[in-house]
Protein backbone atom coordinates (compact mmCIF):
# COMPACT_ATOMS: atom_id res chain seq x y z
CA UNK A 1 0.00 0.00 0.00
CA UNK A 2 1.18 3.28 -0.71
CA UNK A 3 1.91 6.14 2.07
CA UNK A 4 -0.80 8.56 1.72
CA UNK A 5 1.78 11.39 1.51
CA UNK A 6 3.24 9.29 -1.25
CA UNK A 7 -0.05 9.64 -2.51
CA UNK A 8 0.00 13.36 -2.01
CA UNK A 9 3.17 14.05 -3.97
CA UNK A 10 2.04 12.06 -6.79
CA UNK A 11 -1.03 13.67 -7.21
CA UNK A 12 0.73 17.32 -6.47
CA UNK A 13 3.69 17.12 -8.97
CA UNK A 14 0.87 15.83 -11.58
CA UNK A 15 -0.99 19.00 -11.13
CA UNK A 16 1.46 21.59 -11.07
CA UNK A 17 3.01 19.85 -14.51
CA UNK A 18 -0.82 20.36 -15.88
CA UNK A 19 -1.55 23.51 -14.73
CA UNK A 20 1.72 25.44 -13.15
CA UNK A 21 1.83 26.24 -9.57
CA UNK A 22 3.00 29.13 -8.18
CA UNK A 23 5.95 29.17 -5.13
CA UNK A 24 4.99 28.82 -2.13
CA UNK A 25 6.17 31.08 0.79
CA UNK A 26 6.47 31.23 4.42
CA UNK A 27 6.16 34.79 5.81
CA UNK A 28 9.97 35.92 7.27
CA UNK A 29 8.02 38.11 10.39
CA UNK A 30 8.97 35.64 12.79
CA UNK A 31 12.57 36.14 12.79
CA UNK A 32 13.74 39.82 13.33
CA UNK A 33 10.70 40.50 14.85
CA UNK A 34 10.98 37.82 17.53
CA UNK A 35 14.42 38.24 18.13
CA UNK A 36 13.38 41.33 19.05
CA UNK A 37 10.94 41.19 21.41
CA UNK A 38 13.06 38.48 23.10
CA UNK A 39 14.68 41.34 24.48
CA UNK A 40 11.74 42.11 26.62
CA UNK A 41 12.47 40.82 30.21
CA UNK A 42 10.13 43.11 32.31
CA UNK A 43 6.70 40.40 33.17
CA UNK A 44 4.53 43.50 33.39
CA UNK A 45 5.38 44.44 29.92
CA UNK A 46 4.54 41.25 28.51
CA UNK A 47 1.44 40.23 30.79
CA UNK A 48 0.24 43.18 28.59
CA UNK A 49 0.52 42.10 25.31
CA UNK A 50 -0.69 38.32 25.97
CA UNK A 51 -4.12 37.44 26.12
CA UNK A 52 -6.13 35.05 28.70
CA UNK A 53 -8.96 33.51 29.50
CA UNK A 54 -10.14 30.54 31.68
CA UNK A 55 -13.74 28.92 32.35
CA UNK A 56 -15.40 32.69 33.25
CA UNK A 57 -13.93 34.31 30.35
CA UNK A 58 -11.59 36.42 29.00
CA UNK A 59 -8.87 37.52 32.00
CA UNK A 60 -7.38 41.15 33.13
CA UNK A 61 -3.96 42.49 32.80
CA UNK A 62 -3.89 41.56 37.02
CA UNK A 63 -4.57 37.80 36.04
CA UNK A 64 -2.38 37.54 33.45
CA UNK A 65 0.84 39.41 35.32
CA UNK A 66 -0.16 36.35 38.58
CA UNK A 67 -0.13 33.80 35.96
CA UNK A 68 3.22 34.86 34.77
CA UNK A 69 4.66 35.41 38.54
CA UNK A 70 3.00 32.47 39.47
CA UNK A 71 6.41 30.62 37.53
CA UNK A 72 9.45 30.14 39.89
CA UNK A 73 12.09 32.59 39.57
CA UNK A 74 14.23 30.48 38.26
CA UNK A 75 12.38 30.03 35.09
CA UNK A 76 10.51 33.11 34.74
CA UNK A 77 12.60 34.87 33.16
CA UNK A 78 12.80 32.54 30.12
CA UNK A 79 9.44 32.54 30.00
CA UNK A 80 8.91 36.03 29.81
CA UNK A 81 11.27 36.09 27.16
CA UNK A 82 9.88 32.97 25.07
CA UNK A 83 6.11 34.88 25.14
CA UNK A 84 7.78 38.29 24.14
CA UNK A 85 8.92 36.47 21.28
CA UNK A 86 6.19 34.46 20.52
CA UNK A 87 3.78 37.75 20.61
CA UNK A 88 6.00 39.57 17.89
CA UNK A 89 4.76 36.90 15.45
CA UNK A 90 0.78 37.78 16.22
CA UNK A 91 -1.79 36.97 18.99
CA UNK A 92 -0.70 34.71 21.87
CA UNK A 93 -4.40 33.43 23.28
CA UNK A 94 -3.54 31.74 26.61
CA UNK A 95 -5.97 29.61 28.14
CA UNK A 96 -5.25 28.64 32.19
CA UNK A 97 -6.18 26.47 34.44
CA UNK A 98 -5.92 23.34 32.95
CA UNK A 99 -4.66 19.78 32.64
CA UNK A 100 -2.17 17.92 30.48
CA UNK A 101 -1.29 14.68 30.12
CA UNK A 102 1.14 13.18 27.79
CA UNK A 103 0.33 9.83 25.73
CA UNK A 104 2.90 7.91 24.28
CA UNK A 105 2.32 5.54 21.54
CA UNK A 106 -0.53 3.92 20.25
CA UNK A 107 -2.43 1.68 22.95
CA UNK A 108 -1.81 3.82 25.64
CA UNK A 109 -3.73 6.63 23.20
CA UNK A 110 -6.19 4.56 22.46
CA UNK A 111 -7.16 2.96 25.64
CA UNK A 112 -7.81 6.48 26.96
CA UNK A 113 -9.48 8.09 23.88
CA UNK A 114 -11.80 5.02 24.52
CA UNK A 115 -12.16 5.55 27.75
CA UNK A 116 -13.64 9.17 27.36
CA UNK A 117 -15.63 8.13 24.15
CA UNK A 118 -17.34 5.45 26.99
CA UNK A 119 -18.25 8.13 28.96
CA UNK A 120 -19.63 10.61 26.52
CA UNK A 121 -23.37 12.07 27.44
CA UNK A 122 -23.46 14.81 24.79
CA UNK A 123 -21.27 15.02 21.51
CA UNK A 124 -17.98 12.91 20.34
CA UNK A 125 -16.63 14.90 17.64
CA UNK A 126 -13.76 13.13 15.67
CA UNK A 127 -11.01 14.82 12.82
CA UNK A 128 -8.51 12.69 11.42
CA UNK A 129 -6.20 12.53 8.57
CA UNK A 130 -5.99 8.52 8.63
CA UNK A 131 -9.07 6.17 9.89
CA UNK A 132 -7.44 2.82 8.41
CA UNK A 133 -8.62 -0.59 8.11
CA UNK A 134 -7.21 -1.57 11.07
CA UNK A 135 -9.04 -3.40 13.77
CA UNK A 136 -8.86 -0.40 16.10
CA UNK A 137 -10.46 1.81 13.56
CA UNK A 138 -13.45 -1.18 13.86
CA UNK A 139 -13.22 -0.92 17.43
CA UNK A 140 -13.60 3.06 17.62
CA UNK A 141 -16.64 2.52 14.72
CA UNK A 142 -18.51 0.44 17.35
CA UNK A 143 -18.14 2.22 20.08
CA UNK A 144 -19.06 5.36 17.80
CA UNK A 145 -22.42 3.45 16.92
CA UNK A 146 -23.70 2.52 20.13
CA UNK A 147 -22.90 5.97 21.92
CA UNK A 148 -25.11 7.62 19.02
CA UNK A 149 -27.95 4.41 19.83
CA UNK A 150 -27.64 6.06 23.17
CA UNK A 151 -28.44 9.69 21.66
CA UNK A 152 -25.36 10.72 21.65
CA UNK A 153 -24.44 13.17 18.99
CA UNK A 154 -20.95 12.04 17.02
CA UNK A 155 -19.44 13.66 13.79
CA UNK A 156 -16.58 12.20 12.53
CA UNK A 157 -14.27 14.17 9.23
CA UNK A 158 -11.32 12.37 7.96
CA UNK A 159 -9.08 13.53 4.77
CA UNK A 160 -10.03 11.31 1.69
CA UNK A 161 -6.52 10.99 0.64
CA UNK A 162 -5.62 9.93 3.88
CA UNK A 163 -8.06 7.13 4.06
CA UNK A 164 -8.11 6.74 0.78
CA UNK A 165 -7.81 2.99 1.04
CA UNK A 166 -10.32 2.60 3.84
CA UNK A 167 -13.26 0.59 2.58
CA UNK A 168 -16.10 2.55 1.41
CA UNK A 169 -18.31 0.60 4.11
CA UNK A 170 -16.30 1.68 7.02
CA UNK A 171 -17.66 5.21 6.66
CA UNK A 172 -21.29 3.72 5.14
CA UNK A 173 -21.77 1.66 8.52
CA UNK A 174 -21.41 5.01 10.51
CA UNK A 175 -23.61 7.08 8.61
CA UNK A 176 -26.11 4.49 8.49
CA UNK A 177 -26.30 4.52 12.64
CA UNK A 178 -26.68 8.11 12.42
CA UNK A 179 -23.45 9.09 12.54
CA UNK A 180 -22.22 12.40 10.87
CA UNK A 181 -19.62 11.66 8.60
CA UNK A 182 -17.53 13.81 6.25
CA UNK A 183 -14.70 13.59 4.02
CA UNK A 184 -11.99 16.84 3.87
CA UNK A 185 -11.51 17.55 0.08
CA UNK A 186 -12.77 14.55 -1.58
CA UNK A 187 -10.31 13.45 -4.25
CA UNK A 188 -13.37 12.85 -6.56
CA UNK A 189 -14.43 16.52 -7.23
CA UNK A 190 -17.85 15.36 -7.91
CA UNK A 191 -18.71 14.04 -4.82
CA UNK A 192 -18.59 17.33 -3.02
CA UNK A 193 -18.96 19.97 -5.68
CA UNK A 194 -17.15 23.33 -4.73
CA UNK A 195 -14.62 21.57 -2.34
CA UNK A 196 -11.82 20.09 -4.51
CA UNK A 197 -8.23 20.94 -3.57
CA UNK A 198 -5.95 17.89 -3.85
CA UNK A 199 -2.65 19.62 -2.44
CA UNK A 200 -4.95 21.13 0.44
CA UNK A 201 -4.83 17.97 2.83
CA UNK A 202 -6.30 18.14 6.64
CA UNK A 203 -3.40 16.33 8.66
CA UNK A 204 -4.89 17.69 12.29
CA UNK A 205 -6.34 14.81 14.80
CA UNK A 206 -8.74 15.92 16.75
CA UNK A 207 -11.16 14.19 19.47
CA UNK A 208 -13.85 15.91 21.70
CA UNK A 209 -15.39 14.54 24.47
CA UNK A 210 -18.79 16.28 25.92
CA UNK A 211 -16.71 19.66 24.95
CA UNK A 212 -15.12 18.67 28.35
CA UNK A 213 -11.83 16.41 27.29
CA UNK A 214 -9.75 16.46 24.19
CA UNK A 215 -6.97 15.21 22.36
CA UNK A 216 -4.46 15.74 19.97
CA UNK A 217 -1.20 15.43 18.54
CA UNK A 218 0.46 13.15 15.89
CA UNK A 219 -1.70 9.64 16.33
CA UNK A 220 -3.93 8.32 13.26
CA UNK A 221 -6.58 5.89 13.90
CA UNK A 222 -4.89 3.77 12.63
CA UNK A 223 -3.39 -0.09 12.87
CA UNK A 224 0.48 1.42 12.59
CA UNK A 225 -0.09 1.79 16.38
CA UNK A 226 -1.32 -1.06 17.24
CA UNK A 227 1.72 -2.03 19.88
CA UNK A 228 3.74 0.28 21.83
CA UNK A 229 7.68 1.46 20.19
CA UNK A 230 9.14 -0.38 22.83
CA UNK A 231 7.81 -3.78 21.71
CA UNK A 232 11.13 -3.98 19.12
CA UNK A 233 14.48 -4.88 19.18
CA UNK A 234 17.40 -2.31 17.98
CA UNK A 235 18.01 -1.96 14.38
CA UNK A 236 15.73 -2.28 11.65
CA UNK A 237 14.35 -5.63 12.76
CA UNK A 238 11.20 -3.63 14.13
CA UNK A 239 7.84 -4.06 12.08
CA UNK A 240 6.76 -0.88 10.32
CA UNK A 241 3.60 -1.97 10.13
CA UNK A 242 2.99 -1.38 13.72
CA UNK A 243 4.88 -0.31 16.97
CA UNK A 244 5.48 3.11 15.78
CA UNK A 245 6.57 5.73 18.13
CA UNK A 246 4.29 8.61 18.43
CA UNK A 247 3.09 11.52 21.09
CA UNK A 248 -0.49 12.65 22.22
CA UNK A 249 -1.51 14.97 24.62
CA UNK A 250 -4.72 14.73 26.68
CA UNK A 251 -6.60 17.94 27.50
CA UNK A 252 -8.94 18.88 30.19
CA UNK A 253 -9.99 22.81 30.95
CA UNK A 254 -10.75 25.74 29.08
CA UNK A 255 -8.21 25.00 26.24
CA UNK A 256 -10.79 22.49 25.37
CA UNK A 257 -12.97 25.08 23.58
CA UNK A 258 -10.79 26.05 21.21
CA UNK A 259 -9.84 22.58 19.78
CA UNK A 260 -13.02 22.39 19.43
CA UNK A 261 -14.21 25.48 17.49
CA UNK A 262 -11.65 24.76 15.42
CA UNK A 263 -13.27 21.32 14.25
CA UNK A 264 -16.73 23.03 13.90
CA UNK A 265 -15.03 25.57 11.50
CA UNK A 266 -13.60 22.73 9.03
CA UNK A 267 -17.05 20.97 9.08
CA UNK A 268 -18.77 24.30 8.40
CA UNK A 269 -15.76 25.65 5.65
CA UNK A 270 -15.72 22.22 4.60
CA UNK A 271 -19.77 22.73 3.55
CA UNK A 272 -20.47 18.87 5.03
CA UNK A 273 -24.17 18.10 5.63
CA UNK A 274 -25.47 17.84 9.02
CA UNK A 275 -25.19 19.96 11.67
CA UNK A 276 -22.25 19.53 14.93
CA UNK A 277 -24.12 20.61 18.12
CA UNK A 278 -22.92 23.77 19.35
CA UNK A 279 -20.61 24.21 22.57
CA UNK A 280 -21.24 23.40 26.08
CA UNK A 281 -18.64 23.21 28.11
CA UNK A 282 -19.24 20.82 31.49
CA UNK A 283 -17.65 22.13 34.80
CA UNK A 284 -14.65 19.63 35.35
CA UNK A 285 -15.03 16.61 37.61
CA UNK A 286 -14.82 17.47 41.03
CA UNK A 287 -16.05 21.10 40.09
CA UNK A 288 -13.45 23.66 40.05
CA UNK A 289 -10.85 24.25 37.63
CA UNK A 290 -9.36 21.17 35.55
CA UNK A 291 -5.92 21.73 36.87
CA UNK A 292 -3.25 24.67 36.60
CA UNK A 293 -1.69 24.45 33.08
CA UNK A 294 -1.80 27.47 30.85
CA UNK A 295 -1.95 26.57 27.18
CA UNK A 296 -2.36 28.13 23.45
CA UNK A 297 -3.50 26.17 20.71
CA UNK A 298 -2.02 27.22 17.48
CA UNK A 299 -3.85 26.21 14.48
CA UNK A 300 -2.47 26.23 10.81
CA UNK A 301 -4.22 26.43 7.28
CA UNK A 302 -2.68 27.00 3.84
CA UNK A 303 -5.53 29.82 3.71
CA UNK A 304 -4.07 32.04 6.13
CA UNK A 305 -1.90 34.74 5.76
CA UNK A 306 1.28 32.72 7.06
CA UNK A 307 2.07 30.00 9.20
CA UNK A 308 1.45 30.51 13.04
CA UNK A 309 3.04 27.22 14.01
CA UNK A 310 6.37 27.35 11.75
CA UNK A 311 6.75 31.33 13.04
CA UNK A 312 6.00 30.21 16.73
CA UNK A 313 9.16 27.21 16.65
CA UNK A 314 11.55 29.77 15.07
CA UNK A 315 10.86 32.81 17.52
CA UNK A 316 10.89 30.02 20.36
CA UNK A 317 14.07 28.64 19.21
CA UNK A 318 15.82 32.01 18.21
CA UNK A 319 14.75 33.32 21.59
CA UNK A 320 16.15 30.28 23.39
CA UNK A 321 18.96 30.65 26.23
CA UNK A 322 19.46 27.23 27.64
CA UNK A 323 18.17 24.14 25.82
CA UNK A 324 16.06 22.97 22.71
CA UNK A 325 14.93 19.30 22.53
CA UNK A 326 13.30 18.60 19.64
CA UNK A 327 11.70 15.41 18.05
CA UNK A 328 10.47 15.47 14.45
CA UNK A 329 9.25 12.52 12.45
CA UNK A 330 9.29 14.60 8.80
CA UNK A 331 12.52 17.12 9.01
CA UNK A 332 12.75 18.70 5.90
CA UNK A 333 12.45 22.66 6.94
CA UNK A 334 14.32 24.86 4.89
CA UNK A 335 17.43 27.07 5.43
CA UNK A 336 15.70 29.60 7.66
CA UNK A 337 15.12 26.52 10.40
CA UNK A 338 18.18 25.07 10.12
CA UNK A 339 20.14 28.76 10.40
CA UNK A 340 18.23 29.39 13.53
CA UNK A 341 18.76 26.23 15.35
CA UNK A 342 22.39 26.81 14.42
CA UNK A 343 22.49 30.33 15.50
CA UNK A 344 21.03 28.52 19.04
CA UNK A 345 23.96 25.67 19.44
CA UNK A 346 26.77 28.83 18.57
CA UNK A 347 25.55 31.16 21.04
CA UNK A 348 25.86 27.98 23.57
CA UNK A 349 22.52 26.69 23.70
CA UNK A 350 22.50 22.72 24.41
CA UNK A 351 20.51 21.67 20.66
CA UNK A 352 19.49 18.42 20.26
CA UNK A 353 17.13 16.85 18.06
CA UNK A 354 15.77 13.25 17.76
CA UNK A 355 15.11 12.66 14.15
CA UNK A 356 14.10 8.99 12.47
CA UNK A 357 16.56 6.62 11.24
CA UNK A 358 14.23 5.44 8.70
CA UNK A 359 11.43 6.32 7.64
CA UNK A 360 7.31 5.39 5.93
CA UNK A 361 8.42 8.12 2.88
CA UNK A 362 12.43 8.28 2.39
CA UNK A 363 12.10 11.35 0.66
CA UNK A 364 11.90 13.89 3.64
CA UNK A 365 13.98 11.43 5.61
CA UNK A 366 17.13 12.22 3.09
CA UNK A 367 16.12 15.89 2.34
CA UNK A 368 16.27 16.08 5.77
CA UNK A 369 20.06 14.06 6.30
CA UNK A 370 21.08 16.95 3.70
CA UNK A 371 21.18 19.15 6.35
CA UNK A 372 22.95 17.01 8.66
CA UNK A 373 26.62 18.36 8.05
CA UNK A 374 25.53 22.19 8.53
CA UNK A 375 24.19 21.39 11.89
CA UNK A 376 26.48 19.05 13.46
CA UNK A 377 29.21 21.24 12.16
CA UNK A 378 27.28 24.05 13.91
CA UNK A 379 26.97 22.12 17.56
CA UNK A 380 23.99 20.74 17.52
CA UNK A 381 23.45 17.24 18.47
CA UNK A 382 21.39 14.90 15.96
CA UNK A 383 20.08 11.75 17.28
CA UNK A 384 18.56 9.15 15.46
CA UNK A 385 15.95 7.10 16.50
CA UNK A 386 16.21 3.07 15.98
CA UNK A 387 13.60 1.24 18.10
CA UNK A 388 10.53 1.34 15.42
CA UNK A 389 9.33 4.06 13.23
CA UNK A 390 9.16 7.99 14.77
CA UNK A 391 6.17 9.70 14.10
CA UNK A 392 6.23 11.92 17.09
CA UNK A 393 6.10 16.14 16.09
CA UNK A 394 7.09 17.37 20.11
CA UNK A 395 9.52 20.04 20.99
CA UNK A 396 10.51 21.69 24.51
CA UNK A 397 12.27 24.93 24.46
CA UNK A 398 14.66 26.61 27.94
CA UNK A 399 12.71 23.78 29.96
CA UNK A 400 9.80 26.61 30.16
CA UNK A 401 7.92 26.05 26.31
CA UNK A 402 6.77 22.33 25.30
CA UNK A 403 4.48 21.75 21.90
CA UNK A 404 2.62 18.92 21.01
CA UNK A 405 0.96 18.79 17.86
CA UNK A 406 0.63 17.63 14.38
CA UNK A 407 2.57 19.43 12.03
CA UNK A 408 6.12 18.15 11.11
CA UNK A 409 8.82 20.48 10.24
CA UNK A 410 8.79 20.12 6.31
CA UNK A 411 6.94 22.06 3.80
CA UNK A 412 3.77 19.47 3.50
CA UNK A 413 2.92 20.81 7.10
CA UNK A 414 3.95 24.34 6.52
CA UNK A 415 2.18 25.35 3.60
CA UNK A 416 -0.05 22.12 2.45
CA UNK A 417 -1.90 20.98 5.59
CA UNK A 418 -4.69 21.95 8.21
CA UNK A 419 -2.27 21.47 11.46
CA UNK A 420 -2.86 22.58 14.68
CA UNK A 421 -0.32 22.27 18.02
CA UNK A 422 -0.65 22.65 21.55
CA UNK A 423 1.92 25.07 23.68
CA UNK A 424 2.29 24.09 27.04
CA UNK A 425 3.59 26.50 29.55
CA UNK A 426 5.51 25.73 32.80
CA UNK A 427 8.42 23.84 34.21
CA UNK A 428 5.86 20.87 35.58
CA UNK A 429 5.25 19.65 32.28
CA UNK A 430 8.36 20.55 30.10
CA UNK A 431 10.30 18.09 33.00
CA UNK A 432 7.68 15.53 31.83
CA UNK A 433 8.25 16.42 27.98
CA UNK A 434 12.46 16.22 28.80
CA UNK A 435 11.61 12.87 30.78
CA UNK A 436 10.27 12.04 27.42
CA UNK A 437 13.04 13.02 25.11
CA UNK A 438 15.28 11.62 27.41
CA UNK A 439 13.83 7.84 26.98
CA UNK A 440 13.47 8.07 23.05
CA UNK A 441 17.80 9.74 23.58
CA UNK A 442 17.89 6.37 25.43
CA UNK A 443 16.66 4.21 22.27
CA UNK A 444 18.71 6.27 19.98
CA UNK A 445 21.68 6.76 18.00
CA UNK A 446 23.95 9.55 18.10
CA UNK A 447 25.24 10.87 14.69
CA UNK A 448 29.30 12.35 14.63
CA UNK A 449 29.99 14.56 12.20
CA UNK A 450 33.05 12.33 11.79
CA UNK A 451 31.31 9.58 10.82
CA UNK A 452 28.52 11.51 8.50
CA UNK A 453 31.43 12.85 6.37
CA UNK A 454 32.42 9.28 5.80
CA UNK A 455 28.79 8.44 4.43
CA UNK A 456 28.77 7.02 1.44
CA UNK A 457 28.54 8.50 -2.46
CA UNK A 458 25.28 7.29 -3.50
CA UNK A 459 23.74 8.60 -0.12
CA UNK A 460 24.81 11.88 -0.69
CA UNK A 461 23.32 11.30 -4.29
CA UNK A 462 20.11 10.75 -2.85
CA UNK A 463 20.21 13.58 0.07
CA UNK A 464 20.77 15.95 -3.06
CA UNK A 465 18.51 14.85 -4.90
CA UNK A 466 15.90 14.93 -2.27
CA UNK A 467 16.95 18.67 -1.09
CA UNK A 468 16.12 19.89 -5.11
CA UNK A 469 12.32 18.28 -4.22
CA UNK A 470 11.54 18.81 -0.52
CA UNK A 471 8.82 21.59 -1.25
CA UNK A 472 7.22 19.26 -2.95
CA UNK A 473 7.19 16.64 -0.38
Amino acid sequence: MRHPRTIVTLLILATCWLCGCADTRISRQAGSAAAQAAGMSDTRAVAAIVDLADEDGPQPHAERLALLQRTGPAHRALLTRQLAAMAATGDVDLYADNEALLLKDGPQTFAAMFEAIAGARRAILLESYIIDDADVAWALARMLIRKRSEGVQVGVIYDDIGSLTTPSGYFDALRLSGVLVCAFNPVNPVQRPGYWDIDHRDHRKILVVDDRIAFTGGINISGVYASGSIAFGRGRDYDREAGWRDTQLRIRGPAVEPLAALLRRTWLSQGCEGELPGFEAEAPSGGGAAGETPMWIVPSSPDDDYNRIYAMLLSAIEASRVSVRLTMAYFAPGREMVDALCDAARRGVSVRMILPSSSDFEPVLYAGRGYYQTLLAAGVEIYEFEHAVLHAKTATVDGVVSTVGSSNMDWRSFVGNDEVNVVVLGAPFAAAMQAMFAEDLAASKKITIAEWRARPLHQRVLEALARIFERWF
